[in-house]
């Protein structure tokens, strides 16, 4: 069976624990969307690794690990994040890459970088991983396949009208030094020797792994918030982040996609710009950021403080709708053990009218959080492994979110581990 892992918010719902957990019993990882620019964290036996590109089965050595063509794949990060596994003791990982990703060069990423900087206080708070420059050649029909990096001919003719576009952006927009043809060349040229061992027909690979029967899991990056199309348009990123892209990003049918597994933080998060209804600040943003995530609610990619705030079920709603969610995963409930009462965004209230459908950009600029109040549990609840045996308020709590939301809860986290996990059959 194929089942997809995905965020219903804003990303940084914990995907990658969730992941690492069903890839116990996965053989095939598949990292189908996105790139650098956002880290999954997992905790294991290992250690504790936050992920950049690599699929979250990378830790599990039975477990093969693919690389998509909807990856945005940073050649080098990608070598970087094995050689650092292995030197932590974890057995190398099986990686393969599709033959069709297309690669991030290193002017994507110093391009945005001039963006950002040209814009000032209107920039988008990019990670400046160069995702926007990248996706933006990738479909204006420039950027460099994979499988071109073993053709010299087609990598001299496309370095050569590279130089020339960019360089009258460098020299006029940005007023930085020039990309030179030699330098283009030499850098391909490292990355195909760096590609090499790894690089594959993926969709055949997976097409031939659907039909045996093995079980294979899609990881996707950020959330539904995040996405193009059906995000906060336009502090989004540049490649969809929903669900339904799997098929396209991995290069197998839609039909095969059997289980979409939506995972949704127990509070709320968010790195970058956009908006975020749900947001709060000061003292008490601070207290559940520290007290979040494992180690603080920092940016995996970034090392910046994230954004938080308390549970949305308008967004929540939306986002998991957006993902055709079958199941939900509930994670980090355990931050939220100190709190005595905890407020739950339940509606917008936008111009005086009060709605529980998500709005558009313009709309969310003007929401207000209707809150309701739940009482806290005031307990560590980390080291329970049955539903039951949770605190009556703790259970209330998800219950609650889970009428609120209106897809079934089947698994909570309670703990950063691999085993913090309660597996949950709703009513």
């Amino acid at each position: 069976m194929v089942q997809a892992v995905v965020g219903a918010n804003w990303g940084d719902e914990g995907k990658g624990k969730i992941v690492d957990t069903l890839a116990d019993r996965a053989d095939i990882v598949v990292r189908y969307q996105g790139g650098a620019n956002a880290g999954h964290t997992i905790v294991n036996k290992y250690g504790k690794f936050a992920l950049h590109t690599l699929p979250s089965g990378v830790c599990h050595p039975s477990c093969i690990n693919v690389l998509g063509n909807g990856v945005a794949l940073n050649i080098p990060l990608v070598v970087k994040e094995i050689e650092e596994l292995v030197s932590r003791g974890v057995p190398k990982p099986q990686v393969l890459i599709s033959d069709r990703a297309q690669v991030v060069m290193s002017y994507h990423v110093k391009f945005d970088a001039y963006e950002e900087e040209r814009l000032g206080g209107k920039s988008f708070g990019s990670t400046k991983s160069g995702i926007a420059p990248f996706f933006s050649d990738k479909y204006a029909k420039i950027g460099f396949q994979v499988c071109e990096l073993f053709d010299d001919g087609i990598l001299e003719e496309k370095a050569e009208r590279i130089c020339a576009l960019k360089n009258v952006l460098l020299e006029h927009l940005y007023h930085k030094e020039l990309l030179r043809k030699e330098d283009l060349m030499e850098e391909l040229h490292t990355y195909r020797d760096m590609v090499k061992p790894y690089a594959a027909d993926t969709s055949t690979f997976l097409q031939n792994a659907i039909r045996e029967g093995k079980e294979i899991l899609l990881e996707g990056q950020l959330g539904t918030m995040k996405d193009p199309d059906h995000g906060i348009y336009p502090m989004v990123t540049s490649s969809p982040t929903l669900a339904g892209y799997g098929a396209i990003g991995a290069g197998i049918a839609p039909y095969s996609i059997g289980k979409i597994v939506t995972v949704t933080k127990a509070y709320s998060s968010s790195v970058g710009a956009g908006e975020f209804v749900s947001e709060i600040f000061g003292d008490e943003a601070q207290e559940l950021r520290e007290r979040g995530g494992d180690g603080g609610e920092y940016g995996a990619t970034t090392g910046r403080p994230r954004r938080v705030g308390w549970y949305d079920t308008v967004a929540s709603r939306y986002g998991c709708r957006m993902q055709g969610t079958t199941d939900v995963a509930l994670t980090v409930v355990d931050a939220l053990g100190y709190l005595d009462e905890i407020p739950v965004c339940t509606a917008y209230e936008i111009d005086g009218t009060r709605t529980t459908e998500f709005p558009t950009t313009p709309g969310l600029k003007r929401a207000k959080p209707v809150w309701v109040t739940l009482p806290g549990w005031k307990c560590d609840i980390r080291g329970i492994r049955r539903y039951e045996e949770l605190p009556e308020n703790c259970r209330k709590y998800i219950e609650f979110i889970e009428q609120k939301i209106g897809f079934p809860i089947t698994m909570v986290s309670n703990g950063p581990g691999r085993e913090d996990i309660i597996y949950r059959n709703p009513a």
